[in-house]
């Protein structure tokens, strides 16, 4: 095991060690500037982030609800591009060698930049795994040998209505984790049920040896920790951009959106033990 992948593996088996399910938070890379965001994903380990999931923006990204669409856009407007997500990652790694960081996006602007090329100048950046949300299994090859070559994870998305039949492929070549999608339709928009999550989850654990984190539909710290009950990592996006929208007006935009992944971190925490 190699580059990014062995970070990962190190993070998950560190978490099962201690007993405990990850925090990962989700941002998207430039918003509400790259100053601002840069700051914040610095700032996010020491919140208590195990992972962390850096959005990178897309004008049409499907999968998302309003919020962290208009984080894109806010993003895009600020003048963010693949180059300076890029130089955001560098900059972090710089910082902190040990916390996971995975890539999450659509490949429309993989594509534009070039499959290979992205590939390994995001390992290079420090990069650990990508999750490319409109990228299936069978239309993977341009960008999932290129990855793997440079030591990226790539990380398969499990739905509620992935059917039986369907798992074993989307899982064959998974790696790192395997996200479980915890409600039916775009992020931000409807509350994850944790019976049903554990369904899904034993499901998945059923049919691979790969961790499961579970996200779409965690937005508070005491939702976060009934899933932390169930899962590996806990991922919080739509919450958390909504957070940073909030501050935009005010000094010290990225105290907000830093708190609240304080917050969530000691919920997940709270279900081995640790005071939350």
């Amino acid at each position: 095991m190699t580059g990014g992948r062995r970070r990962i593996a190190d993070r998950f088996a560190a978490l099962a060690a201690a007993g405990r399910a990850g925090m990962v938070p989700f941002i998207t890379a430039g918003d509400p500037d790259l100053e601002t965001s840069t700051e914040i994903l610095l700032r996010l380990p020491g919140a208590g982030a195990d992972m962390i999931e850096l959005g990178m923006p897309f004008s049409d990204p499907m999968a998302d609800g309003p919020a962290i669409q208009r984080s894109s856009g806010r993003a895009i407007a600020a003048g963010q591009t693949m180059a300076r997500t890029f130089a955001m990652v560098r900059r972090f790694r710089e910082a902190d060698r040990a916390t996971p960081l995975v890539l999450m996006g659509y490949f429309n602007p993989i594509h534009s930049y070039g499959a290979a090329t992205f590939a390994r100048d995001a390992a290079a950046a420090g990069a650990d795994g990508l999750i490319v949300v409109d990228l299936p299994p069978e239309e993977e090859a341009e960008l999932g040998g290129p990855a793997r070559e440079a030591g990226l994870a790539v990380v398969r998305l499990v739905a509620p209505t992935t059917g039986a039949a369907r798992l074993p492929q989307v899982l064959d070549g998974a790696e790192g984790f395997a996200y479980y999608v915890s409600i039916t339709g775009i992020t931000g928009t409807k509350s994850a049920d944790r019976d049903r999550v554990a369904r899904g989850v034993a499901r998945i654990r059923a049919a691979t040896a790969l961790p499961v984190a579970v996200g779409f539909g965690v937005r508070r710290p005491d939702q976060a920790a009934r899933i932390a009950e169930v899962a590996d990592a806990v991922v919080v996006g739509s919450a958390l951009v909504e957070r940073i929208a909030a501050g935009l007006d005010g000094a010290g935009a990225a105290d907000g959106p830093v708190a609240l992944v304080r917050e969530l971190a000691a919920a997940v925490r709270a279900p081995a033990g640790t005071p939350g």
